[in-house]
């Protein structure tokens, strides 16, 4: 058991959760992604709820949202580090993990600060249906973005993030990875985006997705996907210059997702000058470390939205 504030030692042990030779591609990094993702893709400027402070997917009311299927392994995938540090939140280990994955995989190095609370109870957890919908298209990703105070071009940097993992059909409804090497963070996404045939093509589930066929492909193979989201990015006159951008130069995607990843585990979080968390539940309860959880994954079954 680590002392209370030493990260390092939490890092360490978040990298050592990373590889997972019976799950998805042999990696956690992806879904840890995700889920630092979920956990602050609910927040609401105009409101001000929602957000990474509270690990709200600890309660049914968040964690069994459809669009946070398949997270609960990632949640259980932390809970040894958990275990072995006692003290953190379960806020600050999900954001924490994220981080630490993307630059374990290959991607940049994000800022990250310490101090989110763990809420008391499910009082504060915010509605369902604040995360994207795979299945929409670019007037969606904005209502969704713009909520969360993002622009256009934070709204494709962010898309970036589909270089990594893949889509289940028992989760999202979608099937297949985005790129070639689905546990490496790079620019790939979009340079595949923007050259390749994507075709329509109709799951056996009804779930359209765009896929496109390696004519050089071995038996067995599959075949990489794109969600219409992503397709939205390439036929939007604000965005697709973006995914030119990102597609040409690698260095400046990961300055610039650097940048809005760091924006986004961050919304809805007040700091004073030192960097220490100020927000009212801070405020009111302290640093709270909710209690561990079980090891064993539990969620939500089959949902109707894709991660971004």
């Amino acid at each position: 058991m680590s002392s209370p504030g030493d990260f390092d030692a939490v890092r360490k042990d978040i990298v050592a959760q990373l590889k997972k030779p019976g799950y998805d591609d042999g990696s956690a990094g992806p879904v840890f992604v995700r889920l630092a993702w979920h956990s602050a893709g609910t927040y609401d400027l105009e409101s001000d709820t929602g957000g990474s402070n509270g690990a709200g997917m600890r309660y049914e009311a968040e964690g069994g949202d459809p669009a946070n299927a398949g997270l609960q392994y990632g949640r259980a995938f932390l809970e040894p580090v958990k275990e072995r540090h006692p003290w953190i939140t379960y806020s600050d280990l999900w954001t924490l993990a994220g981080v630490v994955a993307i630059k374990e995989m290959g991607g940049p190095q994000i800022p990250w600060l310490p101090g989110r609370t763990d809420l008391v109870d499910d009082s504060k957890v915010p509605p369902r249906g604040r995360l994207p919908d795979g299945a929409q298209g670019a007037d969606h990703l904005r209502h969704i973005f713009y909520r969360m105070g993002f622009n256009d071009q934070e709204i494709v940097c962010l898309s970036g993030g589909h270089n990594l993992g893949r889509t289940h059909a028992d989760r999202s409804g979608f099937n297949g990875p985005w790129v070639n090497n689905p546990t490496r963070f790079s620019n790939q996404f979009f340079k595949l985006l923007q050259r390749l045939e994507w075709k329509p093509h109709t799951l056996p589930n009804g779930f359209k997705q765009f896929i496109y066929t390696d004519p050089d492909a071995e038996e067995g193979d599959e075949p990489l996907m794109m969600l219409p989201t992503d397709m939205a990015l390439l036929t939007d006159k604000s965005f697709a210059p973006w995914v030119k951008k990102y597609a040409e130069d690698k260095d400046l995607f990961f300055d610039h997702f650097a940048k809005v990843f760091a924006k986004l585990i961050e919304l809805g979080i007040k700091r004073d000058a030192e960097g220490n968390v100020v927000n009212t539940d801070r405020v009111k309860g302290g640093y709270i470390s909710a209690p561990k959880k079980s090891d064993t994954a539990t969620g939500p079954p089959r949902q109707r939205q894709a991660r971004l």
